[in-house]
């Protein structure tokens, strides 16, 4: 497990700029029901999908070192490729697969990120 002694300046702050962009999410969805709701709201939607945007730049920003120390516990791969899928397919992205990633995935995301940044401070 990565304590905060064992992260650079650089990787901590791409984690706290991650966290940063979870957080917005959960406020741009909060009052959202469901997908379809979700993809009607379209002002919520270009910021979530923004911010899962910035959330794979800041991995790409991740040293080899915390990559490699944490890629057991975080598919890092998975969400570059989704920032990707976003970045490159942004008129094409499926409501359904954003929301079920909001609800299923990010949670996870969020509190793993925070255990790396919490741990040790």
């Amino acid at each position: 497990m990565c304590s905060m002694h064992d992260i650079s300046q650089k990787d901590y702050t791409c984690l706290l700029n991650m966290l940063d962009a979870i957080q917005k999410i959960g406020a741009y969805t909060k009052n959202i029901e469901n997908a379809d709701d979700f993809n009607k709201n379209t002002l919520a939607f270009d910021a979530t999908l923004m911010n899962f945007i910035v959330i794979g730049e800041m991995v790409e920003k991740l040293s080899e070192s915390f990559l490699s120390k944490t890629a057991e516990l975080v598919n890092w791969h998975k969400v570059k490729s989704f920032r990707n899928i976003l970045a490159h397919n942004y008129f094409g992205v499926d409501a359904e697969e954003v929301w079920e990633i909001i609800g299923k995935f990010l949670p996870d995301l969020k509190l793993q990120i925070e255990a790396f940044v919490i741990k040790d401070n």
